[in-house]
């Protein structure tokens, strides 16, 4: 526990939602809701407006709708909102060099270790500096909490939402914890939580008054002996700079239940090759692979198979994944699928087998490619494929669907976003983030004058973000 309230957190309100709502200036002071819009999508992240209608992160979006039925509802941009954030976490690389993100739009800052403040005042004015800073850059608001420990300064920013400051002064921690609910605290989630009210503790306080021993007598030793000191209003945890990944997933939940063994054998090659492409890009390789299925009765089974030496090669990790399912009885239905990879490290055992056979998939891809023709080329374009080739030329054409909430731009209308789209016709606002909020129109999905377009900058003079 530190003397100085040297410890920032910042958390950025609604971030997803308030990026929209900067970029789109119809939906400024109007529910927003992004997340997942099929049948088994969740929130992502609501708006200020639509939690006022009960709508909250982690809610299924069928809820989500009947409880905002007039909200806007968008598919997340997921690659605007990364270079929102790495301007953000530019700004608090300048104070610290110990930064800690947690997430796109959270992160600790050891200020102390920045030189910049040494007590109150000196924390207080980088604290209200950063949040302007923010403003400037991103147009965006950002909350801060300042206080003498990780735990303390998380709960700041949490008072201090939306677009505040709180400052706890040290040795203040536990007459503010006390009369609080125990899910307050690090590590009480909804089982602990449960837990803890059976015993009849429902406040920090409680635990307090409870005492170590009966702590450790209900979680265990080192989940009893944290919580206590916690309770007490103490954690030295220390602001790491650097958080070393423990593993790399990817998992996709389905709009229907899926039944045929082919498919599900499919999907799961594939999401093995997203995990690899995940794993690359980190600059790592794993020994263990990881399978996830939920079934249709929203049980869960893992599997996890454990190779001789760590791999990033996707043959390898697919048919690992393709063993792991076998074992698995998908005859009710799944709904949810997850590959993933522990057990990394920074190089690589070459599977010799796997890759041959790689590079004879390679050869043969090339050769079916050079026999069909090198001009037949797929672009991406509002999340499907659309053929380069006239339908003349014996290439068929796939009809391009729009996201709602994506960017766009027309020849004759210019940039502009996807309202939503159905039966054959896309709806689309003709806005930008610095104009008054814009016209609708209606297109055909493949109206050759509309295409998809990159976000632009929220704040003029900003570089555009890719999409």
């Amino acid at each position: 526990m530190r003397a100085a309230p040297t410890i920032l957190h910042l958390d950025m309100d609604a971030f997803f939602a308030a990026a929209e709502q900067a970029a789109k200036p119809s939906l400024r002071g109007k529910p927003v809701v992004v997340g997942g819009l099929g049948p088994r999508g969740v929130v992502a992240t609501a708006s200020y407006e639509a939690r006022r209608f009960g709508v909250h992160s982690a809610m299924p979006m069928g809820q989500a709708r009947r409880l905002a039925p007039n909200a806007a509802y968008l598919v997340p941009r997921f690659a605007f909102y990364r270079s929102i954030s790495e301007q953000v976490m530019e700004l608090l690389g300048r104070l610290s060099p110990l930064v800690e993100p947690l997430s796109l739009d959270e992160a600790f800052v050891d200020l102390e270790a920045g030189g910049l403040a040494d007590d109150s005042a000196g924390a207080r004015v980088v604290g209200e500096r950063l949040r302007a800073d923010i403003l400037a850059t991103t147009g965006l608001t950002g909350s801060v909490g300042l206080a003498g420990s990780k735990m303390i300064a998380k709960i700041a920013s949490e008072e201090a939402k939306p677009d505040g400051l709180v400052l706890i002064e040290p040795g203040t921690e536990r007459e503010l914890l006390g009369p609080r609910s125990v899910r307050i605290l690090p590590g009480v989630g909804p089982a602990t939580g449960e837990h803890l009210r059976r015993a009849g503790m429902t406040t920090v306080s409680d635990l307090a008054e409870a005492g170590e021993d009966e702590l450790v007598r209900l979680l265990g030793r080192a989940h009893g002996a944290s919580l206590y000191r916690m309770a007490q209003g103490y954690d030295d945890r220390a602001v790491v700079a650097e958080r070393d990944a423990k593993s790399v997933s990817v998992e996709d939940t389905f709009d229907v239940d899926l039944h045929d063994r082919v498919r599900i054998r499919t999907e799961v090659e594939r999401l093995a090759d997203r995990c690899v492409a995940r794993l690359r890009a980190s600059g790592h390789s794993g020994r263990t692979i990881v399978l996830k299925v939920r079934r249709y009765d929203f049980s869960t089974l893992t599997r996890s198979d454990t190779l001789r030496g760590p791999t990033d090669d996707p043959v390898v990790v697919r048919e690992a994944a393709g063993r792991l399912l076998e074992a698995v009885d998908t005859t009710g239905g799944v709904r949810l699928l997850g590959v993933g990879v522990s057990g990394l490290a920074d190089y690589t055992q070459e599977d010799l087998f796997a890759q041959a056979e790689e590079e004879r998939a390679a050869v043969a891809i090339a050769e079916a490619e050079a026999g069909a023709g090198a001009d037949a080329v797929e672009a991406v374009g509002g999340g499907a494929a659309v053929s380069s080739e006239p339908e003349s030329a014996g290439v068929v054409a796939v009809e391009r669907r729009w996201a709602p909430g994506h960017d766009v731009r027309h020849a004759v209308h210019g940039a502009g976003w996807v309202q939503g789209s159905g039966v054959g016709r896309v709806t689309v606002r003709f806005e930008d983030p610095w104009s008054a909020p814009g016209r609708v129109r209606t297109f055909s999905v493949d109206d050759p004058e509309l295409e998809p377009s990159e976000p632009l900058p929220l704040v003029r003079g900003e570089c555009g973000a890719e999409a």
